[in-house]
């Protein structure tokens, strides 16, 4: 008997890093000795007071049932608040915020709640490919638009106005820019509220990295008007390194939230009580968190900008988040092509830029998700690595 996958499957590949870190797996179960500097994973601890209070809520005996599938009130009445004095950003946590197992869960969710065939979606490229896949799940078209150095790696709003957006429903973006680093400049957001409004399209903001080395975190629901056209994901697994706890939530007007809420009940039965205790005691801790995880992220900075120096690549030093982005040097076809050549001469891994778009092809991303000492490593062993050879004309 032969069982056919769905059609939709058919559209979208295994992600990246699901195969590579099973092809790692493989290379040290034959004895090699990898570093990896591809996943941003926090290698991290979250903070001792975010663990102690989970163990300790979690050893009551009432903690342990079903949830509210609108998450409990002491979690968003914490997202309220932490948005209040991170952004500026005031919120009803009874009606303008929804919990999530993860950002990656809610960017599932809004398409899901939104999109159909038929539909287009708007995309970057380069850009977090989880949003094209979703997008393709639901049997909707994707539709590139394009970032480049050039242009500091902002949207072309202008240039997507003339295109005919009659059927786009939706607009990704994400600003601190993954896999770029790019910040939003000033004018940036205000335009793209005012572009969801004139072409009546549901801009929706990734935004998990508003605090890893930058210091002017923006919220893109702050803009005035905002509400209206705006929904923005939040994540505690960078700024809090709790990557495996998978909390995230979902702001935007009282209507978004209900209607992708209609969506998620049909998901998931609610999480973990004492979860969500914990992850309202990580988002009250005060600024020395931050400074701190920024100090080591700092460090570690330095380390991979020497390591791609040493590797003939051009970064911006003006980037922000927990990756520096990198053009390759001119003597390789493409990002895969260097990134293989390192895998192989120095077993060490970073991410090909090819994976994030076509406007990636030539650049590189380096993790900084590795200790220090790693790091030294990995530049010691890169020292080896042969340049390609170029054929003369």
């Amino acid at each position: 008997m032969k069982i056919e996958v769905a059609s939709r499957v058919g559209q979208v590949e295994e992600y990246y890093f699901s195969r590579k870190l099973r092809e790692i797996a493989h290379m040290r179960a034959e004895g090699m000795d990898i570093i990896n500097l591809g996943i941003g994973s926090p290698d991290r601890m979250p903070s001792p007071q975010v663990i102690q209070r989970l163990c300790e809520e979690s050893a009551k005996d009432d903690q342990h049932g079903y949830q509210s599938y609108a998450g409990i009130m002491p979690l968003k009445k914490a997202f309220a608040n932490w948005c209040q004095d991170r952004f500026a950003l005031e919120l009803d946590p009874g009606t303008e915020i929804l919990p999530l197992i993860g950002s990656k869960e809610g960017i599932m969710h809004i398409s899901m709640t939104y999109l159909e065939a038929g539909d287009e979606v708007l995309v970057p490229d380069p850009g977090y490919p989880t949003y094209q896949s979703a997008a393709l799940l639901t049997g909707a078209s994707v539709r590139k638009y394009h970032l480049s150095s050039a242009e500091g790696w902002q949207p072309n709003l202008e240039r997507l106005a003339q295109e005919d957006l009659s059927r786009v429903k939706i607009m990704w973006v994400n600003y601190p820019h993954m896999p770029t680093g790019a910040r939003a400049d000033s004018g940036t957001f205000a335009a793209l509220v005012k572009f969801g409004i004139d072409k009546d399209i549901l801009i929706c903001h990734d935004n998990p990295y508003a605090f890893i080395l930058n210091d002017q975190p923006q919220s893109l629901l702050a803009v005035p008007g905002a509400k209206e056209v705006v929904i923005e994901l939040h994540s505690l697994s960078k700024t809090f390194n709790m990557a495996g706890w998978r909390v995230g939530f979902l702001a935007g007007a009282r209507e978004r939230i209900h209607e992708v809420l209609r969506f998620k009940s049909n998901m998931d039965s609610g999480m973990f009580k004492p979860l969500q205790l914990a992850a309202a005691e990580a988002l009250g801790l005060s600024t020395d968190w931050y400074e701190d995880l920024n100090k080591v992220y700092r460090s570690r900075r330095q380390l991979a900008e020497e390591l791609l120096t040493n590797l003939g690549c051009r970064f911006d030093r003006d980037q922000v988040g927990m990756f520096v982005w990198a053009r390759i040097p001119n003597e390789y076809d493409d990002g895969r092509a260097m990134a293989d050549r390192i895998l192989e001469e120095a077993h060490t891994f970073i991410t090909p830029g090819s994976i994030f778009g076509q406007g990636g092809s030539k650049y590189v991303r380096v993790s900084l998700c590795s200790t220090e000492e790693v790091f030294s490593e990995a530049i010691r062993r890169c020292a080896i690595v042969s340049k390609p050879k170029v054929d003369l004309p």
